[in-house]
């Protein structure tokens, strides 16, 4: 772990730079991804990525370049590239960058149990084979796969105002999905799909319940396959922990952005529906709906002491009682606004510069037990794991696709339904929040693959969330 971090320190301390500031941020991370697929092994994809993206800040003009060259020539001509490009572009440059802040922290971050061994590749590969051959031997079960996925991340940050931030990350993704066929309709069940990524060691894997589930998922997928559709018209909607996650981030999570309310995201994955002027006074949902940005959930995957500007991570409240507060936006998008954010500026490697993105935005329990929200409910629908989804370029009007649907009547759970839909506009949903789970229904979830920006970037973004019910909500079947 940062076995590298002393060359690095005696590099940058030798470069030279006529700019008033000047950092590099190193990264290394290392991925291999393992599948069994219907009792057979399919071949492990491995990957390596190191590099630097050195930043200057010339005159109040900010401008980086990347490199895969760490020899103290290569840094050097990194360092004097970007320091050439922020004088070419000073007489366009939109901000003078003089006055924002500069970071000089030191500190280290490390994941839950990063220095725990893991299994060998073996170990893991003889673990999925015996998830994927206890899928009962049922015709109609057509296609299975177990998976496990792993990452390693170290990254160390330094300035010439003296900050040293250094991160050493694991994040593991288990996988489990089954689908049942009759001839005329297929249906499928995961165990969550990719969403139940967490930073730490082996213990995600028991955790998630990887092991022994491969039985009761494929029982799932053949229930859903008898069951009838879903009906359509409106119902109250309890949500899932693991549907939760996908309505956080397509409907708070990308319109809170604070870049892209500001119109940089507006070429490539569209605006937000919020507005500067929304801070402080729009009523986003109900007065039950508590979000923040968390980065202290240490099994969370965006858990960070700092983000890649070097901005100190702490647990804020963007929205508190309904009401709007804060957006998710970084420093640079804190000086441009005059909004207070959060430390959310964040890249995919070492050649993205770092913009403007989710980390971990949770919604707060509530004082509900499952029971309790299920008792709740007169004529509803339970939903869990996203399947599908669809939302406008203002991250306002939205329609999503669950895998798993349970019928409520009278407060009780009844039939099993398939292809259960619903939509909404985002702040009237929120409005409709209505009942939130306790501590006992809340889930640490992730996605691995949120994208964003111009070169894409795609990065690990935490959820964590109880169950939650909204009132009369606009649900569909695959017939609608």
């Amino acid at each position: 772990m940062f076995d590298s971090s002393a060359l690095l320190r005696q590099r940058f301390a030798a470069l030279r730079s006529t700019a008033e500031l000047f950092s590099l941020r190193h990264v290394k991370q290392s991925h291999q991804s393992l599948s069994v697929r219907r009792n057979v092994a399919e071949p492990p994809c491995f990957s390596q990525d190191e590099g630097a993206m050195l930043t200057v800040r010339v005159n109040g003009v900010e401008a980086y370049a990347a490199t895969a060259d760490l020899s103290q020539q290569g840094l050097q001509r990194a360092l004097e590239h970007a320091e050439s490009l922020a004088r070419q572009i000073a007489g366009q440059s939109l901000l003078d960058l003089r006055e924002q802040p500069v970071p000089s922290a030191r500190h280290d971050h490390v994941s839950p149990n990063f220095d725990q061994p893991l299994p060998s590749l073996a170990d893991c590969l003889g673990l999925l084979a015996a998830e994927s051959a206890s899928v009962p031997k049922d015709s109609r079960l057509v296609d299975w796969q177990a998976s496990l996925s792993m990452s390693l991340v170290e990254q160390t940050y330094l300035n010439s105002a003296g900050a040293e931030l250094r991160h050493a990350q694991r994040f593991l993704f288990p996988g489990l999905g089954v689908t049942a066929s009759d001839g005329q309709d297929s249906q499928s069940r995961s165990l969550g799909r990719d969403n139940f990524g967490q930073q730490g060691g082996f213990e995600i894997v028991e955790r998630c319940g990887l092991l022994g589930a491969a039985s009761r998922v494929a029982d799932e997928a053949l229930q859903l396959l008898q069951a009838p559709n879903t009906p359509s018209g409106p119902r109250d909607l309890l949500l899932m922990p693991d549907q939760m996650m996908l309505q956080i981030h397509e409907s708070i999570g990308h319109p809170l952005e604070m870049d892209r309310i500001l119109g940089d995201e507006r070429n490539y994955a569209g605006t937000s529906f919020v507005k500067t002027s929304d801070f402080g006074h729009l009523q986003y949902g109900s007065k039950l709906l508590n979000v923040t940005f968390d980065p202290t959930i240490g099994e969370e995957l965006a858990s960070y002491s700092h983000d890649d500007d070097g901005s100190q991570a702490s647990k804020q409240f963007l929205i508190r009682d309904g009401l709007l507060l804060r957006p998710l936006g970084g420093a640079l998008s804190q000086f441009r606004s005059g909004l207070d954010g959060v430390a959310n500026s964040r890249a995919c490697g070492w050649n993205r510069a770092p913009i403007d993105r989710m980390a971990n935005l949770n919604i707060e329990p509530g004082d509900q037990t499952l029971q309790q929200l299920i008792e709740g409910i007169e004529h509803g629908i339970l939903m869990r794991t996203n399947r599908s989804w669809s939302i406008d370029d203002a991250r306002n009007k939205f329609q999503f696709g669950c895998e798993w649907g349970q019928l409520i009547e009278n407060g009780e759970l009844k039939g099993i339904v398939k292809n259960p839909n619903y939509r909404g506009i985002s702040a009237q949903f929120w409005g409709n929040l209505a009942a939130v789970g306790d501590r006992s229904t809340f889930q640490v979830l992730g996605t691995p693959n949120c994208g964003k920006g111009e070169p894409n970037q795609v990065v690990r973004v935490g959820h964590a969330s109880p169950a939650c019910v909204f009132r009369q909500i606009d649900v569909f079947g695959g017939d609608a």
